[in-house]
């Protein structure tokens, strides 16, 4: 009955995760489609991207401020709520969550919209990326208010609207953005990007009205709910519940979205710095350091896909760690938290040597009129592994209610990129190459902190052969066939098809290595959706043997 049990469990758990690998990879890959084709139009390029970016970054450094964190605070409360059956607790903190934060997207709005020129003059040193930070302010309103229906849902299990929102408001911000843009051609390049960040508050703006369409068909059934410890609280104290939860949450959210404003406040005032002496003109430089931004853009759009397949684990981690503590159930967190991070491993280690392999060869197929920056990814990469590792370790630690260490270690990190950036960026010699390592240098100091937290909260079970070293043989001998395998086609196929090939050839090696390393155990193999079914096409294969179930 208990085997049973843990089966049940397991299988939603990775229902949920499946369901958000899938939207979240239709997302980037939609999100992928608009960058290149805008990047790749007249006019536009790195410059473009660079104006379209920079006024994003600071966009998103309010949004975090009104949203990011939500999700997680709601979904994490509201499932301990339903988890002992009080349903009606679970409604309340909703409704209090969805008053706040609506008032407070609304001042944000409002405040990027009057401070958008003062910004884009004195902090970015651009001044005509006002036009991009004062068409995306209105969506910082509606953001607030469908991350509160988001972390609601998800506090139910429920992955549906999460997963179909975000996928239709990125489907809505692919095609307009895209005839934003074309129908600005001859423009500026700036009103061009300005075009393009107008579909993203229109694209939000119509997915927030179908959240309230599912939300008025799919609320509580608050019939059945036990006495509700809340409903002794006044709405001031359950307001200081959610936020002693959420404030540790959106710092550390606002520390890593920082991170990014950091790059677009820095690359643009010290690649100006760097270039003084080039006998450039005022607009010469901005030009500069707009390209220069438009190249960490470009990275930044590669390497979230594979940190978005991450982000699922994550994010369905939360509740399903929280859920399993209300419950007392330490063994079953455990387990979820020790798949969660070896999952992120298998899945981010091939995603990094292929970017690394085939950094410039994927650029020129990608961006054929801006091929710039293969350094820069390959720094990226390395990078990325720990960036997708720190995701699952913060989502356990958020589950295990230790919300201020991601914000701790994100802080000291931030500290560290900006003093980094200031002096590798300046130098004529490092320049866009500074933010790339610097980028490297935090995610070391987040990794080391929340690993170390996070162990001795919940033990990992971290098996260092099968799950550190076994991975590492695997994608080593996956770089050397893609290498070996790119080198050998690129003489008889031009660049596109030899990439394409690199990595489906790269994608099947991998596969073989992990299968002839026995890399995945049958536990691991029973948690994946079919698991049952692929285990048996193993034993057929001779690949794996019969484990005989021990005596009772």
């Amino acid at each position: 009955m208990k085997g049973k049990r843990l089966k049940k469990t397991a299988n939603s758990f990775m229902k949920n995760v499946v369901i958000l690998i899938c939207s979240q990879l239709l997302i980037k890959l939609l999100g992928f489609i608009y960058k290149l084709v805008i990047t790749n139009m007249e006019g536009f390029g790195d410059t473009g991207l660079g104006y379209y970016s920079a006024g994003y970054q600071i966009y998103s450094l309010l949004l975090t401020l009104s949203s990011i964190g939500i999700p997680s605070v709601i979904s994490k409360l509201v499932s301990e709520r339903i988890a002992i059956g009080d349903t009606k607790g679970a409604q309340r903190i909703f409704k209090v969550a969805f008053k706040f934060f609506t008032t407070l997207g609304f001042i944000l709005s409002i405040g990027l919209f009057l401070g958008a020129d003062f910004i884009a003059t004195n902090i970015l040193n651009v001044p005509d990326v006002a036009y991009v930070m004062k068409v995306l302010s209105p969506a910082i309103l509606f953001v607030a208010m469908s991350a509160v229906f988001r972390g609601y849902f998800t506090g139910q299990q429920d992955m549906k609207p999460t997963s179909v929102s975000q996928t239709l408001e990125q489907f809505l911000n692919c095609v307009l953005t895209i005839t934003f843009v074309y129908a600005c051609i001859g423009k500026e390049t700036y009103i061009m990007a300005a075009a393009g960040n107008l579909s993203t508050t229109l694209a939000i703006i119509i997915t927030f009205m179908y959240l309230i369409m599912y939300y008025r068909g799919n609320k509580i059934d608050t019939s059945e709910s036990i006495e509700s410890p809340e409903k002794r609280k006044s709405d001031k104290q359950l307001l200081k519940t959610i936020l002693g939860i959420s404030i540790p949450i959106t710092i550390s959210s606002v520390i890593s979205v920082i991170s990014g404003v950091i790059d677009t406040a820095t690359v643009s005032n010290c690649i100006q710095i760097s270039l003084q002496n080039a006998n450039m003109t005022k607009e010469a430089l901005e030009q500069a350091a707009m390209s220069a931004t438009g190249i960490l853009s470009k990275v930044d759009t590669l390497v979230s896909f594979p940190l978005a397949i991450n982000l699922a684990f994550s994010t369905a981690l939360t509740p399903a760690i929280s859920e399993a503590l209300a419950k007392k159930d330490k063994a079953t967190a455990s387990r979820r938290l020790s798949f969660s991070f070896f999952a992120s491993l298998i899945i981010i280690l091939p995603c990094a040597v292929g970017f690394i392999t085939l950094a410039q060869p994927i650029l020129q197929m990608i961006y054929p009129t801006a091929s710039e920056g293969a350094g820069v990814l390959m720094i990226a990469s390395v990078s990325m592994i720990l960036t997708a590792l720190s995701q699952t370790m913060t989502g356990g630690l958020y589950g295990v209610n230790k919300s201020k260490i991601p914000a701790i270690a994100a802080g000291l990190g931030a500290i560290t990129k900006f003093i980094l950036n200031m002096i590798l960026i300046s130098n004529p010699n490092i320049g866009i190459y500074g933010a790339s390592i610097s980028s490297f240098i935090y995610q070391v100091i987040v990794f080391v902190i929340c690993y170390r937290v996070l162990n001795g909260s919940v033990n990992m079970h971290i098996k260092f052969k099968s799950h550190i070293i076994k991975p590492v043989i695997s994608v080593l001998g996956m770089g050397i066939v893609v290498v070996i395998g790119y080198n050998i086609l690129n003489i008889f196929f031009g660049n596109t098809v030899s990439t394409l090939l690199s990595i489906v050839l790269g994608a099947i090696s991998y596969c073989l290595f992990i299968l002839l390393t026995k890399t995945l155990t049958k536990e691991d193999i029973m948690m994946i959706p079919y698991g049952t079914k692929i285990y048996k096409i193993l034993l057929k294969l001779r690949i794996y043997k019969e484990e005989k179930e021990p005596l009772q």
